[in-house]
């Protein structure tokens, strides 16, 4: 027996919606959770409530078959759901889903823990065979880390961000995008303990913003949610993230068509790798008016060229 779900509709023009009614408004009471601290300040000792970000496992299943566990901050799940499988490469499109239900399964108190979904795809559409073989568990910090090789990602994505149209960014505009990210993290001012992970237009218009206790959830529900809004491939689009840029983000950007990755942090040695290979823009340590540009300047529109090795 299967919960509240979300199925595509179709027709030229149509956008793929997910259906939040009542478990929306149900799953974002499960965002925050409150526990009893010892707070202790200068000397003083004293016992209160805090308010923590909520970590519970999320089962993907694909077809009915368990593909995935992650370690997630509920909300979102079909469009992390949808995500997960772009990054993947078992879908590119929302025509490729005919459905995404939350499964059946209750606590002993008789509550739907709504922490299994499963992925109906369309019929016709392929599984690569590696995706069934493999059944894996991503914790809240690692997504699926050194699952990939540099050529698997090259030949499995659809959407090359190598031949995306042409994007041109100045630094003055990304540097401004970090401020923008932090404005919208409104989970995050209450707990502290959130990742997050932005898409911005070329012009450095905010378009969506996701919080997550795992930096690779937060970006796979951006991910879904264009799937499932018919906006896929983002190819001109710039995603942020809150932390670093890991390879497996990286990925993430690759598979989506996003042309460019920006972190507040370091990138990995394999993510810039990734990058170089696959045509991303690789930028790190976005802070104040600094940056580094790992890979992919062509997109970067500079005044001068001079300091440049």
């Amino acid at each position: 027996m299967a919960g509240p779900g979300f199925a595509p509709t179709h027709g030229r023009g149509s956008a793929h919606r997910m259906v939040t009614d009542r478990i929306g408004f149900s799953l974002m009471g499960r965002v925050t959770e409150r526990r009893r601290t010892l707070r202790i300040r200068d000397g003083a000792v004293s016992s209160r409530a805090d308010t923590l970000v909520a970590e519970e496992p999320l089962e993907i299943r694909l077809n009915g078959k368990p593909l995935a566990i992650t370690m997630r901050t509920p909300g979102d799940d079909f469009a992390l759901a949808a995500g997960f499988l772009v990054s993947e490469g078992v879908i590119a499109g929302g025509d490729e889903v005919r459905s995404i239900v939350y499964c059946a399964g209750a606590t002993a108190d008789g509550v739907n823990t709504y922490n299994v979904v499963d992925v109906q795809l369309a019929p016709g559409v392929v599984v690569p065979d590696i995706t069934l073989e493999r059944n894996v568990y991503t914790t809240s910090s690692c997504g699926l880390c050194g699952k990939a090789s540099l050529d698997a990602v090259r030949t499995s994505t659809r959407h090359p961000v190598g031949e995306a149209p042409p994007v041109r960014l100045t630094p003055e505009l990304l540097a401004a995008l970090p401020d923008r990210l932090r404005a919208a993290q409104k989970v995050f001012d209450r707990t502290g303990g959130l990742h997050a992970a932005a898409l911005f237009s070329e012009a450095g218009e905010l378009l969506d913003v996701r919080e997550d206790v795992g930096r690779h959830n937060a970006v796979d529900k951006l991910v879904g949610r264009a799937l499932t809004d018919g906006r896929l491939p983002l190819s001109r689009a710039v995603l942020l993230v809150s932390g670093r840029a890991s390879f497996e983000l990286a990925q993430k950007a690759v598979m989506a068509g996003i042309p460019v990755l920006a972190a507040v942090s370091a990138p990995s040695s394999l993510a810039v790798d990734l990058a170089a290979e696959s045509g991303l823009t690789l930028v790190g340590f976005l802070r104040g008016g600094s940056m580094n540009v790992y890979a992919g300047e062509h997109r970067i529109a500079l005044e001068a060229e001079a300091g440049r090795d």
